[in-house]
């Protein structure tokens, strides 16, 4: 199978089991699944799916000469997102630290065809879910991972994109650029997404109205729990079937493309915070950018800040 990314250009993909799980349908389920939250009709800007997120996760593992093992990983680490992804922490009361789909993802991959399709082809199941093994797919932040890189890449400017892409490297199992203009490029890019999209009252009021409107679904019956582990669109399609005045309204509002408009809530929310700090080589040395790059430490302190302030979000 040949692949071709826009950010990472054409593989060709020959290993039988990595094959077979591209084609299974907890992969397939991906392309219904939205990496962004909200479906790109209650969005504000153009997203992409949790497909196309674990095959650059995949590829991109293939790229820095990680083992089949570890690219397996990476192409399964989102199957156990819900619908409308992190959204569904929003749901339960979990949006500070969206860990939802990390606490389901052994049990809900155990519960697929994953684990009977690895032992087929030889591979013990539990040591693909045991992320420790995997260090440039799962990293803590500040760390650069395979997982944190690629979905920052798919916001970046294209040319950006590909620029901070041909210039990472691995040195002892740990990812780094080459350079430090490269590192510098990518973090402070990575902590823009951070403030104008991730953390952002734009993205913060949509999470909070679209959880809203799914909180109102399940207390009326009109969907069930289990509903979120099919695809969006079956959901979609309930919702705007209903009769809920309240829930029509908040969906008719999410189309449009700025809230701007929307009365403040009293109530300070916060998102989850996201940025890297990543590793550079120089002169031979490995270095860490905050500790060689004094205004960058300061732009990580004031982002820090301004999350911890928390936004007051749009209320209908």
């Amino acid at each position: 199978m040949k692949i071709t990314d826009r950010i990472y250009g054409t593989f060709n993909i020959t290993s039988p089991v990595i094959l077979e799980i591209i084609k299974s349908a907890p992969l397939q389920r991906l392309k219904q699944i939205s990496q962004m939250g909200p479906p790109d009709a209650f969005y504000h800007i153009p997203g992409y799916s949790r497909y196309e997120h674990s095959i650059g996760v995949m590829l991109l593992l293939k790229h820095l000469g990680a083992s089949e093992s570890e690219q397996i990983a990476g192409l399964i680490h989102d199957i156990s997102h819900t619908a409308f992804s992190h959204i569904i922490d929003w749901v339960i009361g979990t949006g500070h630290i969206e860990s939802y789909q990390d606490d389901q993802h052994m049990k809900i991959v155990k519960q697929s065809e994953i684990p009977s399709l690895l032992t087929r082809h030889g591979i013990n199941p539990l040591t693909i879910l045991d992320y420790k093994h995997f260090l440039l797919l799962e990293q803590n932040i500040p760390n650069l991972c395979v997982d944190r890189i690629d979905y920052a890449l798919r916001e970046f400017p294209l040319t950006i994109a590909k620029q901070c892409f041909h210039h990472l490297v691995v040195v002892n199992n740990q990812i780094a650029f080459d350079d430090r203009k490269s590192a510098q490029l990518f973090a402070t890019h990575f902590l823009l997404r951070q403030k104008i999209h991730w953390g952002g009252y734009e993205a913060v009021t949509r999470y909070t109205l679209f959880a809203q409107a799914l909180r109102i679904a399940l207390k009326e019956s009109l969907i069930t729990i289990q509903d979120f582990m099919d695809d969006e669109k079956k959901i979609i399609i309930k919702l705007t079937k209903s009769n809920n005045m309240s829930l029509i309204r908040i969906l008719t509002i999410l189309r449009n493309k700025d809230l701007s408009f929307l009365p403040k809530s009293t109530i300070l929310t916060q998102k989850k915070f996201r940025y890297v700090d990543p590793l550079f080589l120089e002169n031979k040395k490995v270095l860490r950018l905050s500790e060689t790059d004094s205004d960058f430490a300061k732009q990580i302190r004031k982002a820090k800040e301004e999350n911890q302030k928390g936004i007051k979000a749009g209320i209908v």
